[in-house]
């Protein structure tokens, strides 16, 4: 059994960012039937720069440290900065994780893109963002 990095534990212990932004400029939902893991991603975007970002997740420790280290990595950042962050990022900024839990990194990313395609939306642009078929806004968590 491969083992989680310490940065793995120490998002899931104390994860960073949990919550709801009430008026966030965008959300996205995703949720992996498969394994039963369902994260949501805020984020508040002032002149262009991912002011904050918050998150929920229901799901096993990689999802919500995964969830955790990607509203970390976004902050900061340029909406167009942050349509680049992928999965192996998010992996590898927690210092790797193991094989059979780097779906919750997949998760992390889906949510993230979710959430800027839905700030697109909201705007009235056109998305840049290319989501799976399985993702979409539909889904409610609660």
């Amino acid at each position: 059994m491969e083992q989680y990095s310490s940065k793995v534990m120490e998002h899931f212990a104390s994860p960073h960012n949990v919550g709801e932004i009430a008026d966030a400029d965008g959300v996205g939902t995703v949720g992996n039937p498969v394994c039963g893991d369902v994260m949501r991603l805020y984020i508040k975007v002032e002149k262009d720069i991912i002011t904050d970002a918050k998150f929920k997740t229901f799901g096993c420790g990689a999802a919500i440290a995964t969830s955790s280290m990607v509203t970390d990595l976004v902050k900061g950042k340029t909406v167009g900065e942050a349509l680049k962050i992928s999965n192996q990022a998010v992996a590898e900024a927690l210092g790797g994780l193991p094989k059979v839990k780097m779906h919750c990194s997949v998760l992390a990313e889906e949510a993230l893109k979710s959430a800027l395609d839905d700030y697109y939306k909201k705007r009235g642009k056109p998305s840049p963002v290319k989501l799976p078929e399985s993702v979409g806004h539909e889904h409610e968590m609660e």
